[in-house]
């Protein structure tokens, strides 16, 4: 079978029985083409501060490289606590959530195009 499951396991799962192994499921929705294998990760790595726009640094899926970006409202408005920090430490600081807010927005196909680059934007109003 395309989905390397038995037959009982596909019926249960047409049922919509309760005790099928999420592994299974997994397979099935994966022969059906309904799962999703874009992963955007992020490196340590530098990163571009712009006193008006904000920060851009780059995000990896695969072999595609995906500029990310977070504006300078968003970074004051969300991660300067209340003033305290510059957008660079701001953005240092609360890094993990910014790759966070940056993944979900790719998963959610929320990419604008630069020119040939595909990019991943936070503005202040994305941040709930």
């Amino acid at each position: 079978m395309l989905a390397k499951v038995s037959a009982p396991t596909i019926s249960r799962f047409e049922q919509n029985a309760k005790d099928i192994q999420l592994s299974s499921v997994l397979q099935i929705l994966d022969a059906l083409g309904m799962t999703d294998r874009r992963s955007l990760t992020f490196s340590e790595g530098d990163f571009a501060s712009d006193i008006v726009s904000g920060v851009t640094f780059w995000g990896q899926d695969g072999e595609t490289r995906i500029r990310c970006r977070i504006t300078r409202e968003a970074l004051d408005d969300h991660f300067s606590e209340g003033g305290k920090l510059r957008p660079e430490a701001a953005f240092e600081k609360h890094r993990k959530d910014i790759e966070a807010l940056l993944r979900r927005n790719y998963l959610l196909d929320r990419l604008e195009q630069a020119g040939t680059i595909p990019t991943v934007l936070i503005r202040t109003q994305d941040i709930i």
